[in-house]
């Protein structure tokens, strides 16, 4: 399993935030690589998301499934692949820091089963911090601009380094299949 926690200050209140937050729809619009929202019903929804590394990018259909609205503090959700064997589940959770100024801890968990899990697990160990430092950056600076106030200068996030994630999925790739090298 990998899991991935963030943190950030927004300025703006609690409830501010939540009138944000408690549309799935806003979620997934800042979502890295989300390019479609399905909502089923309140608590289920339909994500295409790109995701990659390196030259490795793939379009998946995530299952987004809301397992509590506790606002304005608390959303617990769960999610799937559909057609692959990733699941993972997540929490938002927010907390009043002052009349205009708003905590939100972002936490998310990815597990892989079956014989790929030592490969998903790989790919999502670099990208996952990432994916959060993208969104929570997003979240803030959407709300703060829907809210009036100055956004804060986003953090870019750190890439991942290329040759350790080419070279660990590369080991991974042989450790599954083997190494099939001969020489001439």
């Amino acid at each position: 399993m990998t899991e991935t926690e963030k943190s950030i200050v927004i300025d703006a209140s609690i409830d501010d935030v939540w009138e944000y937050v408690r549309d799935i729809r806003k979620w997934a619009a800042l979502f890295p690589g989300c390019s479609d929202c399905v909502v089923i019903d309140d608590d289920n929804s339909r994500w295409v998301v790109k995701v990659g590394a390196g030259g490795l990018v793939r379009t998946v259909n995530a299952l987004v499934h809301v397992d509590e609205w506790n606002g304005p503090e608390r959303v617990n959700f769960s999610y799937k692949l559909e057609g692959d064997p990733v699941v993972g589940n997540g929490c938002y959770l927010a907390t009043r820091k002052g009349s205009r100024q708003t905590e939100v801890t972002l936490q998310v968990r990815v597990q892989g089963s079956g014989p790929m899990a030592p490969m998903w697990e790989a790919l999502s160990k670099p990208l996952l911090p990432q994916l959060a430092q993208t969104f929570a950056g997003r979240l803030r600076a959407e709300i703060e601009q829907v809210g009036g106030a100055s956004a804060k200068p986003l953090t870019p996030p750190q890439p991942a380094p290329r040759v350790g994630l080419i070279a660990t999925l590369r080991k991974l790739w042989r450790s599954i299949f083997g190494s099939h090298r001969t020489s001439a």
